[in-house]
């Protein structure tokens, strides 16, 4: 069986990835790993035989296309979050890996680790591979060339136990603060990667000081964070443009969250018992898929679908999230979009969309290829820092970096460069696979191994302590001082970490997207911190 699995990495690839999926659903005292459960099955794995381990270019590639995925969808939030807190959370990994780094030279002088192997378990405690990468290139130009195999092991003894203790920290942060994730998501407003909850009443005009005026002017007078959709009025219905005025007894359907509902309500009269859309003779509502590249990427004040079509959108869903739209609302491919129009006119509103389920499930190749060839080839670059020392982003830094100003430009002329939003979970859930169950199975033999000797043991147990310290650090000053969300908290753990096994934990306790969100804020800065101290530490300990 070992020797079938040695000659066959494909079938190694599957088996593990096979294994684990089922294992990450089993859930055990209401945890379970999720995807997380690929890399300690490929730990198993690879701890059986030495030369039992997939090859480096799978690892690249699954490590690239995940952290490429995940800086397209994320661009917009990433940016976002430097307007507020954004600087603050910045803050708050760089001090944690600080702190990370001074508590490593409590083991390092009682276990008397050697400058390089600190360095490599100092990498493995924040599962930095390019951290280690810069502390290996660092040893070979400062004539430590046989010293290079230290760091490799102490970050293969760190890395398990830090996804542990990092996971272990969410778990118990969740059960003894209580969190409900999803009434903590309905709590925050203007946040990126919640999920609105929307709904629709049917509201009468009977107040007299909105008779006569005009839906812009009711909107922008009282900040109303509606949208109005139809008006109805006797036997007949309209599109409720911004120039539309409201008559006494005209019927108003408006969509919006409940207490922007409750709002209006008051503005214009009472809610209505009577639906305003019963006959659909007059005005349709259409659930349409953007599928027109000419219309990916750009904002609903640029498609004027209102003067051009008289037509309103009244919701977007985006995966399995509902938002109400707004003028400077950017639509992308494989949005649903819910269209008010004249009935003649609809047909004509959902060709311009696309309105195609199998052109939203195709992958723009061309763009895809390109954006990844820019994210590897800043990835490449040597940035010198002071002291000789030169670093390279490599695979996790360089595409994020580049995927994230894409991801915020969403398009360049006619290249469309955010993926449909099933193809880029797709992709980001098989780069993901695919890395943890290389990683697991190239680390699993050096951990098993270290775990034969007691300073092995040692070097682990103080890695989880070191670990789980930080972790809970972060989570305690962040929800109990800073007040940030723990969704989002947890998505800035993963992404001090920068372990995308941790993140994809996060996202199973927090069922959307703002652990992402977090993970996207301070991955560069975490990322940089790290290739800087590795080397630093080698330096300062020698």
């Amino acid at each position: 069986m070992l020797g079938i699995l040695q000659d066959n990495p494909l079938l190694l690839l599957f088996l593990v990835a096979g294994i684990g999926f089922p294992l990450g659903r089993i859930q055990v005292a209401g945890v379970r790993l999720g995807v997380a459960a690929v890399l300690f099955v490929g730990l198993a794995f690879g701890a059986l035989d030495p030369s039992l381990k997939l090859p480096e270019l799978v690892y690249q590639f699954g490590l690239a296309l995940f952290v490429y995925c995940v800086g397209l969808s994320s661009g917009h939030g990433f940016f976002r979050s430097f307007r507020g807190q954004g600087l603050v959370y910045s803050l708050l990994a760089a001090a944690v890996i600080l702190l990370a780094a001074l508590l490593l030279l409590i083991p390092h002088y009682l276990l008397e680790m050697s400058p390089a192997e600190t360095a490599g378990v100092f990498a493995g405690l924040l599962t930095s591979t390019p951290a280690l990468a810069a502390a290996v290139e660092y040893l070979s130009r400062s004539g430590g060339a046989g010293q290079i195999t230290e760091p490799v092991v102490g970050y293969s003894i760190a890395y398990p136990v830090s996804v542990i203790g990092m996971i272990l920290a969410i778990y118990l942060a969740r059960r003894l603060f209580r969190i409900d994730y999803l009434a903590e998501a309905r709590s925050l407003k203007d946040m990126p990667g919640v999920p609105e909850e929307i709904t629709s009443w049917t509201l009468r005009v009977d107040r007299p000081e909105a008779v006569g005026r005009s839906v812009h002017d009711l909107v922008v007078v009282h900040r109303l964070k509606v949208v109005f959709g139809r008006i109805r009025r006797g036997e007949h219905a309209e599109v409720a443009s911004w120039g539309s005025r409201l008559e006494l007894g005209d019927l108003v359907t408006a969509v919006g969250t409940v207490e922007e509902l409750e709002r209006a309500a008051q503005v214009i009269g009472c809610v209505s018992d009577q639906e305003a859309d019963l006959d659909r003779s007059e005005v349709d509502t259409r659930q349409v898929f953007v599928s027109n590249p000419d219309v990916a990427g750009r904002t609903l004040r640029e498609l004027e679908l209102t003067h051009r079509f008289g037509v309103i959108v009244s919701r977007v869903w985006r995966g399995d999230m509902e938002f109400l739209p707004h003028a400077d609302m950017v639509l992308e491919l494989g949005d649903r979009v819910r269209v008010l129009a004249r009935r003649e006119r609809m047909d004509e509103v959902a060709h311009y969309l696309g309105d195609s389920f199998r052109a939203v499930s195709e992958i723009d190749v061309a763009t895809l290829g390109l954006g990844m060839v820019a994210g590897i080839g800043v990835g490449l670059l040597p940035i010198p820092l002071p002291g000789g020392i030169t670093i390279r982003l490599g695979l996790a830094g360089g595409p994020l970096i580049v995927a994230l100003l894409l991801g915020f430009l969403q398009r360049t002329g006619p290249l469309v460069w955010v993926l449909p939003y099933s193809a880029n979970l797709l992709l980001r859930q098989l780069g993901l696979t695919i890395f943890l169950a290389a990683i697991g199975t190239r680390s699993g033999y050096e951990f098993a191994h270290m775990l034969t000797q007691a300073r092995g043991w040692a070097i682990l147990g103080a890695s989880g302590a070191i670990t789980f310290l930080c972790a809970w650090a972060m989570l305690y000053v962040g929800y109990r001082w800073l007040r940030i969300p723990m969704g989002l908290l947890t998505g800035l753990l993963s992404g001090m970490q920068t372990q995308s096994a941790t993140l994809g934990y996060a996202l199973e306790e927090a069922q959307n997207d703002l652990p992402n969100v977090g993970y996207v804020s301070v991955y560069p800065v975490a990322m940089v911190t790290k290739i800087i101290l590795a080397p630093v530490l080698i330096a300062l300990l020698s």
